[in-house]
């Protein structure tokens, strides 16, 4: 169904004007000639979208949309104010409306605004949908995606989360392992406990041990004074063991026998301590080629691997794109005391077409960049990083070359192709990554000959 509008302005022929233009984009529009004929009709309709002028006879903007907000909250409000006013409009943005346009109203600008926060309020509605499914008991608000895979992780993470299993995430560098691990914590019984974590790739062995059963004094050189391990810090609470499959195998059996007998030997010391830990671990690395290289204990992975989640790479989540981008829009904006009202669609475009190798860290850095770099109220495509645009729809490795010469014909078919290596074969999400049908997909495969 096509998106509901609310236009709200006292200028009869301002709202024709306003009319004309979003009713040619394809919404429904409605109006309303003061602030509190608007109220009234939120109260008795849903709007997905309420676009109104902040200076009216009866009731202003501003009273209206906080009166909009206690019956409505989730409705996003868009100001139009005169130049003149835009302290009064930056005032409603406190007030919780979403944004706000200058008027005369720049007609381009608006088509993208308003596109724009009907796109991210309802990628936000689907999150929330998806996870109220879960039950009121679970929060995963620090995790973000509407996608099928994020689906499934959601749902995976609910079953986990309130059971005392082992748990092994898998997934590549920045697709967000820690978030997940703190996830399963703390909608655990063990939430009122500590989440203690410790990276494994970052410390060598010998401090690696140090910290994770501590030591007596004198243990070692610089020894001055016992220190408390990460497994006795996480008592009744959980431990999170970042990259894994980093620890050396003495450390290893080390680790076996605190899960297997719930005990351990600080460094130096010969006092036993027993501890109830649970145990999350993650890694980026494929732990059945790391033992058959001989690089980690067989029976260290079937006790971390009771339960195995794996976090999908953002490439095969690309859906999940524009809503991660507007969060980190929105946070790096406020951090930085900036004001950008958003993408332009180009821009958008080469976020959701890129690989993104480093996932949902890189995704993040890159906003993050956009935000201070740019000059305008919109981010552009230059604000981007010239490798992210040199490499939009030229793979790092063997992918389609956007270069004259090729038809347009060829270049669909080998980034159709390559999309479906990439998702293993799964025709539903190769289909969702390129944002048609799965039927359209379908088709295009027959027409290739491929049944």
């Amino acid at each position: 169904m096509n998106a509901k509008i609310l236009v709200v302005d006292d200028d009869q022929s301002h709202r024709t004007m306003l009319r004309a233009v979003l009713t040619a984009e394809g919404y429904q529009v409605q109006e309303a000639d003061d602030g509190d004929t608007a109220c009234r009709a939120v109260e008795q309709e849903v709007f997905d979208l309420v676009l109104m002028d902040l200076r009216m006879k009866r009731m202003d903007g501003d009273a209206a949309q906080k009166r909009m907000a206690a019956v409505s909250p989730e409705t996003p409000v868009i100001i139009m104010t005169a130049y003149g006013s835009v302290r009064s409009a930056v005032e409603s943005l406190k007030s919780g409306a979403r944004d706000y346009l200058t008027k005369p109203i720049d007609v381009d600008e608006l088509k993208i605004l308003v596109a724009k926060t009907l796109d991210h309020h309802r990628l936000a509605e689907e999150n929330r949908n998806l996870k109220e499914r879960l039950g009121t008991r679970f929060d995963f608000s620090g995790i973000l995606g509407s996608s099928p895979a994020m689906g499934e992780l959601f749902e995976t993470l609910g079953l986990v989360a309130p059971s005392e299993a082992t748990v092994l995430i898998q997934g590549e560098s920045g697709t967000g392992k820690e978030l997940v691990a703190g996830a399963i914590h703390h909608n655990s019984p063990r939430a009122e406990h500590p989440f203690v974590k410790v990276n494994c790739a970052a410390l060598p062995e010998t401090l690696l041990e140090s910290e994770l059963f501590g030591h007596e004094k004198g243990a070692f050189t610089g020894a001055s004074a016992p220190r408390k391990g990460r497994f006795l810090l996480a008592h009744q609470g959980t431990l999170f063991l970042d990259e894994i499959a980093e620890m050396t195998p003495a450390t290893q059996a080390k680790i076996l026998r605190v899960i297997q007998e719930r005990e351990f030997e600080p460094v130096g010391g010969a006092r036993t301590i027993r501890v109830d830990t649970r145990i999350i671990s993650a890694t980026n690395r494929d732990l059945e080629t790391e033992i058959a290289a001989g690089r980690f204990r067989e029976d260290l992975y079937f006790r971390l691997n009771v339960v195995t989640i794996k976090v999908p790479a953002l490439r095969q989540r690309a859906t999940d794109i524009p809503l991660l981008a507007n969060s980190f829009l929105d946070r790096y904006v406020q951090k930085n005391r900036r004001h950008l009202k958003g993408f332009y669609p180009a821009t958008m475009e080469l976020l959701v077409r890129y690989s993104w190798p480093g996932n949902v860290r890189e995704l993040e850095n890159v906003i993050e960049r956009a935000v201070i770099l740019s000059t305008g109220e919109m981010i552009r495509p230059e604000d981007l990083p010239r490798s992210l645009q040199v490499n939009v729809g030229i793979d790092s490795a063997d992918g389609p070359i956007l270069a004259s010469g090729r038809s347009l014909k060829d270049v669909e078919k080998e980034m159709i192709l390559k999309t479906l290596a990439d998702m293993d074969g799964n025709r539903t999400r190769a289909a969702d990554v390129l944002g048609i049908s799965r039927r359209t997909l379908q088709l295009k495969l027959k027409a290739y000959g491929i049944n």
